[in-house]
Order: C-alpha cells, then structure tokens, then sequence
C-alpha cells in the first residue's frame, strides 16, 4: 500500500510528527499500541522499519507516526527527507503492544519516543485507574507535554534527568518513579515502552515485586 505525506511538524530538535494517508483505502482498522511496517528502496537495497502509531484509529484513512531522526540511520534520514505529497510504502500495521484483558490498573512507563504508543492507547477512554510516567533527559524533549496533563483519569508524572534551573517537576529517571507508584501492590499492569536497557530494568524490577510476566508488557526500539 503506497502512503503518502500530507503534512508533517517538528515536536523538538530532532524529533518529527508525521502524517500520512492511503489514497483510495477505506477506514483504517487497527489496535492504539500497535506500529507500521514501512519499507522503501535506499541505496539499492529495500529497508523496511517499524514505527509506533501516535494517534488511534479515527475512522478515515490516515495514520500518525513520530520518531527521533537518526543521523548516521538508514531509514528515518530517508523519512526526514520527504516532502508533502511525497510516498512510502506500508507493509502493514501490526505488533501487540495495546491493552491487555481483563483491565487492571495500570502504570505506564516510557522514555524519549517511547511515549508515542501512549499517546494513541490513550486516546482511547479506559475502564482503569492509570499512572504515565514519562523521562527525558531535557525538558524540551517531552513529547505531547499538554495532551497528557489535560488528559482526564491519568495521573501524570514528567521527569527529566538533566532539569534546567526553571523546571519543576519530578527529575531524576523513570525506575524509581514506577517503584514509588507500585508501592506493595502486585495487581497491576505494568507497560514500558523505550529503549533496550530501560524496559528490560522495569521488567526486572516488576519480576522482583513478584509480578506474573502476563501483567509485564513491553516494547523496545533498539
């Protein structure tokens, strides 16, 4: 399926929104938490990434993506480079990071783009009590900073590990933060969402708690 780029806005120093649609296809039927498969011919050879979707489906054609450019990358210098009306191809839309059944309470931990799954699932009203927890290493790098705080039901904590001398908020990284959240409790959801060496932290401190690893779901992008 041929996607093309309808408009695009740059969140933070490096750090793109992309908008694409699907000429001619109906609604678009998929899970808040899942990701596109996008692939494209570079330098003689066909590339294929995973992105994680920024917006829930909304009955049209249209899905959002964001991610960090990555200078000496492959795929997102080529994305960066595009311009409106400009194509990629979809392979599909897939992946299982997205709810879980039954709904428990659930924490939310992501880092840098990590949040981008989150903004889409969250979109989606939830019969759970949540907590998002979000770190960056600057503040500028929050990502959605007032989607989030006006969101109704979420308690949300934004933490940053290099603070600039007027933020005021929670510093510091996200692991301490979940722990606080958790308390004694073991009934509970966990989601992490970033890179390699965080979510496999969460995972092991939730493992620690006594946590069942059906109640530890995660997705890493490295």
């Amino acid at each position: 399926m041929t996607a093309k780029l309808i408009r695009f806005k740059d969140l933070a120093p490096g750090i793109r929104h992309f908008v694409f649609e699907l000429p001619g296809a109906g609604a678009l039927d998929f899970q808040p938490g899942q990701f596109a498969s996008l692939t494209a011919q570079i330098g003689g050879r066909e590339i294929t990434r995973a992105y994680s979707l920024a917006a829930a489906p909304r009955g049209d054609n249209q899905f959002e993506i964001c991610l960090n450019l990555v200078p000496d990358g492959v795929f997102s210098p080529y994305l960066f480079a595009l311009g409106a009306g400009d194509t990629v191809e979809l392979k599909g839309i897939l992946g299982t990071f997205v709810w879980r059944e039954p709904a428990m309470d659930s924490i939310l931990v992501a880092t840098g783009t990590g949040i981008v799954p989150y903004r889409a699932m969250l979109q989606v009203p939830q019969n759970r009590r949540i907590t998002l927890i979000y770190g960056t290493r600057n503040a500028h790098n929050l990502l959605f900073l007032d989607e989030f705080r006006a969101l109704s039901g979420v308690h949300f904590i934004p933490t940053v590990t290099r603070p600039d001398p007027d933020w005021a908020g929670a510093t510091g990284r996200v692991q301490p933060l979940l722990l606080e959240a958790l308390g004694e409790r073991t009934d509970v959801q966990v989601y992490a969402c970033g890179l390699r060496e965080m979510v496999d932290s969460v995972r092991a401190l939730c493992k620690e708690r006594g946590m069942d690893r059906r109640q530890i779901i995660t997705e890493k992008f490295d």
